[in-house]
């Protein structure tokens, strides 16, 4: 295996493991909160829409 293999492979490994603890952590309290179907959606879009908007400042950080 080349080095840039295993270098996708870790960055995939970590990718999977931010999006479970995102899921776990994040989305699962979000949807356990409230009762209506409604509530519930909302929540988790939300929650989703926090997590788009800290991934583009992270990512204007990074490529500034």
């Amino acid at each position: 295996m080349s080095n840039e293999l295993i270098s996708y492979i870790v960055a995939a490994v970590c990718g999977l493991l931010v999006v479970g603890a995102f899921a776990w952590f994040i989305l699962l309290p979000a949807w356990h909160s409230y009762w209506k179907l409604r509530d519930r959606i909302a929540a988790c879009f939300l929650a989703l829409y926090v997590l788009l908007a800290l991934l583009t400042v992270g990512a204007a950080g990074v490529w500034r």
